[in-house]
């Protein structure tokens, strides 16, 4: 048997294996494993759904917590990756709901700003175009935040996170050509959105 103890190497636990384990025997490796490959997309999408990171941070703990407590739930057959991404964007509806309802949402939250910072590349342009491009990812941050909620999910997904059509419409749960008209409009509303600042920027570094 030790001549096999090479094996687990060469074949590495697929999410689903590792989220058998915990819903079988509440194996604590396994978790760790799925917590440890899926925390910062995750933590992306918590993150771009509300615009602001530390709420993120707390979504993304939460959307894991309830993976473990609801882990009986998990269906046989079904693609973890897809039972996941829906937790966190239900997970992020229900926050944003809230804010609605308590009126403490607003489009200009500047949120925490420290937070999106820590995706910019670590290439050093010119300091004219290093402020443009810090501009223009805040323009589009609180751009996205503008757009309702289902075109927003489909554009972080789409563009950001680099899904599938067909990966965006089983999470969703909706026909793929309504993905597909959701990336649609929320482009258009973006598009539409952007163009003027974006010739602003432009026309500073110019």
């Amino acid at each position: 048997m030790e001549k096999l103890s090479f094996l687990p190497s060469l074949f590495p636990m697929t999410d689903e294996q590792a989220m058998w384990r915990v819903q079988t025997t509440d194996d604590h490796a396994a978790f760790v494993h799925l917590v440890q490959r899926w925390e910062q997309p995750i933590l992306r999408l918590c993150a771009r759904m509300t615009g602001d990171w530390q709420k993120g941070e707390d979504l993304k703990q939460e959307t894991f917590s309830r993976i473990f407590v609801r882990r009986k739930d998990f269906r046989q057959g079904c693609k973890f990756s897809t039972w996941l991404w829906r937790i966190a964007l239900n997970l992020c509806y229900d926050e944003l709901r809230k804010r609605k309802r308590h009126g403490e949402f607003s489009l200009e939250d500047g949120a925490d700003e420290g937070g999106y910072a820590r995706e910019q590349l670590s290439e050093e342009p010119s300091p004219d175009l290093h402020l443009a491009s810090q501009e223009e990812c805040e323009l589009v941050r609180r751009a996205l935040l503008r757009l309702p909620e289902a075109h927003r999910a489909v554009l972080v997904l789409r563009y950001c996170e680099g899904l599938k059509l067909r990966e965006m419409a089983d999470i969703l749960e909706i026909p793929e050509t309504t993905a597909s008209s959701r990336i649609a409009v929320g482009l258009a509303q973006i598009t539409r959105l952007l163009e003027p600042q974006f010739d602003e920027i432009k026309a500073k570094v110019c």
